[in-house]
């Protein structure tokens, strides 16, 4: 990520964001589809990084807590006035990034948010962030680790990325969007005919 950040320096201040560093630290994340990430969302900006330098939290009083202070170029957003508390910032030149805002209005960007160059999006990620996305936040995507894998309803569609690929940023993660129907039912969809076998509920042979 450090190659990312580096890249886009030198760009015009307009906000400036926090992300915690805790030295040592691991983390153990729960997997979530960009779409989840957009729908969690009560913000998503698209900006550029100017710059960034490692500040302490005024409310940490731990010599070993530090803070990378980004700051940004706000290029595009997007508000939700019912969301929670998460904000999703795409970044045209650096990265994706997720966090929560403080009540000074920060954005506090943890290990387990999204973190993820704009450039390296898909096609049909960047369609699926500008429209499509919101077109499912009202569907369930179900991760699927193993078989059997069935789904519970006709408003979930389920995330297979690890079962077929080893990985949760496969094919479902940047190609589909999980939209809601005319018929108030979710499917994975694509631009094309929503697929048929593809992605069909896993169950023991």
């Amino acid at each position: 990520m450090s190659q990312h950040r580096s890249a886009c320096l030198g760009l015009v201040v307009l906000l400036v964001l926090g992300v915690l560093v805790e030295d040592g630290e691991s983390c153990s994340c729960q997997p979530a589809h960009p779409q989840q990430l957009f729908c969690s969302a009560e913000i998503v900006i698209r900006a550029k990084i100017s710059g960034e330098k490692i500040v302490s939290p005024s409310n940490s009083s731990s010599p070993y807590m530090k803070m990378i202070q980004y700051e940004i170029k706000m290029i595009k957003v997007r508000e939700w006035t019912q969301a929670p508390k998460y904000i999703v910032a795409i970044l045209k030149c650096s990265c994706a990034l997720t966090g929560s805002m403080w009540s000074d209005g920060r954005i506090s960007i943890g290990q387990c948010d999204l973190v993820e160059s704009w450039d390296n999006l898909s096609l049909s990620q960047k369609k699926n962030l500008n429209y499509r996305y919101q077109m499912g936040c009202e569907c369930r995507i179900n991760t699927c680790y193993s078989v059997p894998c069935a789904s519970t309803g006709d408003h979930e569609c389920l995330w297979t990325d690890w079962l077929l690929d080893n990985s949760l940023n496969g094919e479902q993660a940047r190609q589909y969007a999980c939209i809601r129907r005319s018929d108030s039912s979710c499917s994975w969809y694509r631009g094309g005919p929503p697929p048929e076998k593809d992605f069909q509920d896993f169950t023991d042979p």
